[in-house]
């Protein structure tokens, strides 16, 4: 029987799989989507109103970004096993020194983040080999923007303890109050001020500060274990372990994936500024998405961690077959439906011809085949979220990251082969090759691993039932007798007659 759950809570160790999962994933769909129309904001208020330099600068420095906070926010995910499992198995006490420990280490990685972005920002962006048209943009931008990077990391440690319990409204709520304010600032500081690419990093650190302040009171309001009290917080070393073991190699995934996406993105600076333009906005489109296909990765995380922490391992299987199927679905519908409509809505980020044309071919060989990222993803989130995140990033590092850079080093040096769809084709290559590794790779701990513990519960199991059938027999063999025979009863406790007990 499906048990009665709380507000903002969603029991994902009973009942349906697939109608709970699309309720976690619909609102965390929504809020990556309005997460990435910040940066889509951004891309298109400088391409508008400050020329395809400005344009080149804020969307090239994406894999530079996300190769920065990657490692961070893949504690994250640790976060969310932890948190999810702690909660299936009703361990209160984990529980809370999970949350604690999560929101001050958010705030240390975040500092540590906007130090690395501040000093760091003109060296990385040379070995990058971004044109010296570009860079001087670029590095004011990401300097601005890594400002707001200990509230980016508070918002997200508190969205994944938030969906560690199925609450996924809330975080979306916040960021869509967030994301308005953003939409506003950037036509302030960039129409009104004048400001260039520094406006839009300003409007996105200070919108990023809004979302971080509402999901900390979420937190510090919440109820039972997963409340914050701020003076509480301290690192507790063996929940940090069990973060870092289960984070650190999702980060360093999420590290190496971006590392071949900056090889990449080098190749394509190296094609001149329209290319890179033409790129940085037809990566905007194919963002929506892959976040959308993201977020039935980050509901496998969650539903397998609350079902192995309360051991109910006969619903990871149908979890799995779920997650990945809805993301291949999610994946055709909407890279068909953007690439259909991919000159439309490239328009909307530069006016330019050229940019158009080149931003279609990125779509052609990236959005179009996208769901195989997402059976990659979702595979990946099911392993991550039974506990198991130091072979998926071997795998993620041989089968796609290395994949990647050997093509590029190999095939895209030939002069013949040396074109944008040859670069652009390693994407959808590296997802299949990696894909299928991690499939097989779940298959492998499911018959080692979770086999013999289901064997194990089952034989228990069937042991509690033959002791209780035992013992309905015994009592309806007495009772019986008890009913026919009240006499035998009767003189079993009787006192001999003329004697002392």
């Amino acid at each position: 029987m499906e048990k009665k759950t709380a507000r903002n809570q969603i029991d994902m160790t009973s009942g349906p799989i697939l109608g709970k999962m699309l309720q976690f994933a619909f609102p965390l769909m929504c809020s990556s989507v309005l997460q990435l129309l910040f940066n889509a904001a951004d891309v298109i208020v400088v391409g508008r109103f400050a020329g395809d330099h400005s344009l080149a600068a804020v969307g090239s420095v994406g894999s530079l970004v996300n190769l920065l906070v990657n490692l961070f926010l893949g504690v994250s995910v640790g976060v969310n096993v932890l948190t999810a499992r702690y909660f299936g198995g009703r361990d209160r006490r984990r529980l809370e020194e999970t949350v604690h420990t999560a929101m001050l280490f958010s705030i240390i990685g975040g500092g540590i983040l906007t130090g690395i972005g501040l000093l760091f920002a003109s060296p990385l962006l040379k070995l990058m080999d971004s044109p010296e048209t570009v860079r001087p943009l670029a590095a004011l931008y990401l300097r601005i923007y890594f400002l707001g990077m200990p509230a980016m990391m508070i918002y997200n440690f508190g969205s994944a303890i938030l969906r560690a319990k199925g609450d996924t409204k809330r975080p979306l709520i916040f960021l869509s109050i967030a994301g308005v304010i953003n939409v506003a600032l950037n036509l302030v500081f960039v129409i009104v001020f004048k400001w260039d690419v520094a406006g839009v990093g300003a409007a996105t650190a200070l919108s990023q500060c809004v979302s971080a302040a509402l999901v900390w009171s979420c937190l510090v309001h919440e109820q039972s274990g997963f409340r914050l009290i701020p003076r509480f917080m301290h690192i507790n070393r063996d929940r940090m372990i069990g973060m870092l073991k289960i984070g650190l190699p999702a980060g360093l995934s999420g590290v190496l994936f971006s590392l071949s996406n900056m090889v990449i993105q080098t190749s394509i600076n190296g094609f001149g500024d329209i290319a890179m333009a033409g790129n940085a906005a037809g990566g905007n489109l194919d963002g929506f998405v892959y976040v959308s296909m993201n977020a039935f990765n980050q509901a496998a995380i969650s539903f397998a961690g609350q079902n192995a922490g309360a051991r109910r391992f006969e619903r990871i299987q149908p979890i799995a077959r779920r997650a990945v199927g809805s993301a291949v679905v999610t994946g055709l519908i909407l890279g068909s439906l953007v690439y259909v409509f991919g000159e439309t809505l490239l328009g909307i980020y530069s006016r330019s011809p050229e940019v158009i044309e080149q931003g279609m071919i990125r779509l052609l060989y990236v959005c179009l085949p996208y769901f195989l990222c997402g059976i990659m993803d979702a595979a990946g989130g099911i392993i991550r979220g039974l506990g198991y995140s130091l072979v998926p990033t071997v795998i993620t590092l041989v089968g796609a990251c290395g994949l990647r850079i050997i093509w590029l080093n190999t095939i895209f040096r030939i002069p013949r082969f040396h074109t944008l769809p040859v670069v652009f084709i390693s994407y959808p290559i590296s997802w299949a090759a990696t894909a299928l590794c991690l499939i097989g790779y779940f298959f492998f701990i499911w018959r080692r691993d979770f086999v013999p513990q289901m064997a194990a519960i089952r034989q228990r199991q069937e042991a509690e039932q033959a002791a209780a059938a035992r013992l309905e027999e015994q009592t309806a063999a007495v009772k019986p007798m008890a009913e026919t025979k009240p006499e035998v009863v009767e003189l079993v406790g009787a006192k001999p007659e003329g004697k002392e007990a």
